[in-house]
């Protein structure tokens, strides 16, 4: 991995304070044991397992309360959220992201959970969602929008990731898209997606362009 750039995978969320995000915390407890007993018996108990890593530590073995931890992530940042744990020993005070969240199948509630221990001053690369603002001139039209890219992958610093990107569609027409190249995202931020690549297009002909209705059929040749 060259220079100073850890890699996530997943989502995220800001409050901006002076040019720097307003931190949610976490309680979590180390715990010695591992394993898929453990982890079971954890589970029965009500408690979440998961584990802590980063660059240049070991990782650490950790107990959440499902509720906290849900309340740490919420919000429209998601698991993006800067997070500060309190409690376990040597990780007390660290700022991590949730790098992975295993959920229940049926209920949806957290099994595991995954917390990358994160340096404020390196850059990171994460997962930010796309927003679409208004309703498109050319969906007006009778077109289909075409919402390809739910996502794009940024970096940035950890205060600097964005909440989202909004993409205003309001002039979009029939037969034609905007690109990763038209995103506007704040300064200190690069998406890192192809620039060519489709975000959202309104697919469809323009009435002028579609057979009108009721027209006779041309005669057959012979």
């Amino acid at each position: 991995m060259a220079g100073n750039l850890v890699l996530l995978n997943k989502k995220n969320h800001k409050d901006i304070i002076g040019g720097y995000m307003e931190q949610k915390t976490l309680s979590i407890e180390q715990r010695s044991e591992t394993g898929k007993g453990i982890c079971r018996r954890l589970r029965a108990k009500g408690l979440v397992p998961g584990v802590v890593y980063g660059k240049g530590m070991e990782s650490v073995s950790v107990t959440v309360n499902p509720k906290e931890l849900l309340a740490a992530i919420a919000g429209e940042g998601g698991q993006n959220n800067l997070i500060t744990l309190k409690g376990a020993g040597a990780i007390n005070g660290s700022v991590v992201i949730v790098s992975d969240l295993l959920r229940d199948y049926l209920k949806g509630t957290p099994r595991h959970v995954d917390f990358h221990k994160i340096n404020l001053k390196e850059k990171i690369r994460v997962q930010v969602s796309v927003s679409l603002v208004g309703t498109a001139i050319g969906v007006k039209e009778g077109g289909l929008l075409d919402f390809a890219m739910h996502t794009v992958e940024v970096e940035c610093l950890p205060t600097q990731i964005p909440e989202h990107i909004e993409v205003d569609v309001t002039d979009l027409v029939l037969g034609h898209s905007l690109h990763v190249a038209d995103l506007k995202v704040p300064a200190g931020v690069k998406v890192l997606e192809d620039s060519r690549a489709a975000v959202v297009s309104v697919l469809g002909r323009g009435k002028e362009e579609a057979a009108p209705e009721g027209a006779a059929a041309a005669p057959a040749t012979t």
